[in-house]
């Protein structure tokens, strides 16, 4: 057969495959009673691990099946793999940071799966090779995630992740010699060792050992705070400090950098509402002190001079002021105030070079100023244009610090910061393909169902017309407190490339304007959320940059139910959905992994008020039999611990059964990967240019590929 014939054949073939119907999924007869509600969960079996039944296993692979058919019918597909590696093939490098003299940064060569981290022995010797994640395993799935120096730079406690899964094994290594210490310690998740200062030891949080065969699916309960001394077995680990009576507390240890004292903040939740007690390290049968005794307000501690304390802090300033507090007179009425609460909200605060660097977020994009330890104003940063920046670390010893500054346009170029002179100095530019001025970053302000003002980011290629035809990729996430700033992609790059537009939607539930947005999308208030990001949508249409039939919409994590609940909301007003790891099961997503910390975000089902409101927008309770829902390819990953993939499978399993209309309704399910951190490369560019193929399918648009 001649290759044309053959090319024609197997697209034939395809095109057969999957136009196909669905696998039908199996449904049981399983009803829960929520505050004397019955609630169907046909598809409960779905929730069981795909690595002990065979029964999801094998659901996992028809699915797949039947998507990647799909995906291979797409002639453009190969095309968008290669100019998105092309793409991808430059070199990023992190802000560094100092430890005893050396330098640390990662740097990854273009298409290394995972970023390597390097060491200077002094700000003028050449780089070299600390820790290469890449030799752990062929496929790339082990990944390096928390690196901590101690402060005489001798040691570096790393954690290693397997699979993309959030639970991280930390060893120790010799930085001079480069050599592994023997120890290991284990069943350690969201957690960085923090150094004592003579670098002989570090404090760390730990969840006891789950049961075999539960590691990726039961509940986190029953944290404990850990001192680990070189040279040790993790047996031998004195435990530090423990709450049994309340298993659902979660503890980040800090140590201030005169070492007197060791911070610990509680939390039971996502909420940045801390308790906070301390230990002074100087007293070796010392108890730890309770400072904050509520759950009421966020405390974070920056930093200390001697028994004052430094927080930022929600307390009286939803949008944060810094606070002193004198751990021998530590009345609220005793408080004193450093820093105002300003018109824009405080992201971040830190002690270099004895000034507050201050990070605020002005309509979603970052501006720095730094402040004397008294909080008189000293400078503004000068920030090349609407982006964000990141980095800052430092000692109050230290006159330089390190950043990297990014925009929907421009990829990340890291900058040397002179805190005597208040000069910036460019030290490590990437060079790529892409040309910043071909495209143009712009924000607008729309209006929401109650009349609330959103703030959105567009992206586009130059020379664009406004004509309604635009294929458009519209992207949310609105919770947790957590903003969407303007930050480089390569991905969404090459959207803008092929002739797409990228909105970028600041919804309520987010951290752009403080507590009080915030709480407005949270609980009872969720719906504000989605009411946002459909009004985002509506808008776009109103004012012609795109239509129905070519604006996808796209979000992960939280953002994949914003997603599931807007498509099953308002499926006539979207021309696709890329739901990704999303929280789809809003009645139990607490009985998994760290699902139990959302409550406050999302409520509980455990309360009748907070249960009606999440049922009536539960994306998987919410899909309708005889409704037409416009294409969608789910996206999960097998070894997501943090939102288990039941959620995507039952999801999509009931959206299949649903779907009146013609369109594909697709789930892509991802081997030895996990919520999205440490994701090999490999498989973050086959995943993009899958959903970009798709897009293209879908929407009916003809990508402009070099």
């Amino acid at each position: 057969m001649r290759p044309l014939l053959r090319q024609v054949f197997v697209m034939s073939l395809l095109a057969s495959l999957v136009s196909a119907a669905p696998p039908v999924s199996k449904k049981i007869d399983h009803v829960d009673e929520y505050h004397g509600t019955k609630v169907a969960d046909p598809y409960r079996w779905l929730e069981d691990d795909v690595r002990t039944s065979k029964e999801v296993a094998d659901w996992v692979t028809e699915q797949n099946k039947m998507t990647f058919a799909f995906l291979e019918s797409i002639p453009q597909r190969a095309a968008i793999q290669k100019r998105l590696t092309e793409l991808w093939n430059f070199e990023r490098v992190s802000p560094p940071s100092q430890s005893g003299g050396r330098y640390f940064f990662s740097k990854n060569n273009g298409l290394q799966n995972q970023a390597v981290l390097y060491v200077q022995d002094s700000p003028t010797s050449e780089p070299r090779v600390l820790i290469d994640p890449n030799a752990w395993t062929k496929d790339g799935t082990a990944a390096l995630g928390t690196v901590r120096v101690s402060p005489d730079g001798r040691y570096a406690a790393f954690s290693r992740q397997e699979a993309g899964s959030d639970w991280s094994t930390v060893r120790i290594l010799n930085v001079a010699s480069g050599e592994e210490l023997a120890e290991e310690l284990k069943w350690i998740k969201f957690s960085s060792p923090e150094w004592t200062p003579d670098g002989r030891g570090f404090f760390y949080s730990r969840f006891p050992a789950p049961a075999e065969g539960q590691a990726f699916q039961n509940l986190n309960l029953n944290n404990q705070v850990y001192y680990h001394r070189i040279g040790t077995p993790q047996a031998d680990d004195v435990l530090v400090y423990q709450r049994p009576d309340h298993p659902d507390w979660g503890f980040s240890s800090s140590v201030s950098e005169d070492g007197r004292y060791l911070v610990i903040t509680i939390h039971v939740g996502t909420d940045d509402r801390y308790r906070v007690e301390y230990k002074d390290l100087h007293e070796p049968f010392g108890m730890v002190v309770p400072l904050i005794e509520h759950f009421d307000h966020e405390y974070s501690f920056i930093g200390n001079d001697g028994p004052l304390f430094y927080f930022r802090t929600s307390f009286n300033a939803p949008r944060k002021r810094i606070i002193a507090i004198d751990i021998r007179n530590p009345q609220p009425e005793n408080y004193r105030e450093i820093l105002a609460e300003q018109p824009e909200v405080m992201d971040n605060v830190s002690i270099i070079g004895n000034q507050f660097l201050v990070e605020t977020l002005k309509d979603a994009k970052t501006e720095v100023n730094l402040y004397g330890m008294d909080g008189r104003h000293v400078r503004k940063l000068a920030l090349p244009g609407i982006g964000t920046a990141s980095g800052f670390s430092g000692k109050r010893s230290d006159t330089e610090t390190f950043y990297a500054f990014s925009s929907f346009n421009t990829p990340a170029s890291i900058f040397k910061y002179d805190l005597l002179t208040g000069q910036s100095q460019l030290w490590k530019a990437p060079t790529t393909l892409v040309k910043p001025d071909d495209y143009q970053v712009d924000q607008v302000f729309y209006q929401s169902k109650d009349g609330t003002r959103v703030p959105m980011f567009l992206a586009y290629k130059k020379g664009l017309q406004r004509d309604g035809s635009n294929p458009t990729l519209l992207y949310g996430y609105g919770g947790f407190n957590i903003p969407l700033t303007p930050t480089f992609s390569v991905s969404r790059l090459q959207w803008m490339e092929m002739g797409g537009i990228l909105a970028v939607a600041n919804l309520r539930g987010g951290g752009e304007y403080g507590e009080t947005w915030h709480k407005a999308g949270t609980k009872l208030k969720k719906q504000n959320v989605f009411d946002d990001f459909i009004a985002a949508a509506e808008y776009l249409i109103a004012e012609k940059y795109t239509r129905t039939d070519k604006l996808a919409i796209q979000g992960g994590s939280n953002g994949g139910l914003l997603v599931g609940a807007c498509l099953t909301q308002r499926p006539d007003l979207f021309g696709a959905c890329l739901p990704a790891v999303g929280v789809m099961d809003m009645l139990r997503f607490q009985k998994f992994t760290a699902g139990r910390y959302w409550t406050d975000d999302f409520g509980s089902s455990d309360n009748a008020d907070e249960f009606v409101a999440l049922l009536k927008y539960s994306p998987y309770h919410n899909c309708k039999p005889g409704v037409k829902y416009p294409p969608t390819m789910v996206t999960t990953a097998d070894t997501d611990d943090r939102v288990v993939p039941g959620h995507s499978f039952k999801f999509a399993a009931a959206l299949q059964e649903a779907q009146a209309g013609d369109k594909p309704i697709l789930i892509r399910i991802e081997t030895r990967a996990g919520h999205g951190a440490g994701k090999p490369t490999a498989k973050i560019i086959e995943e993009t240019a899958d959903q970009w193929a798709f897009l293209v399918k879908v929407l009916g648009f003809d990508p402009k590929l070099p």
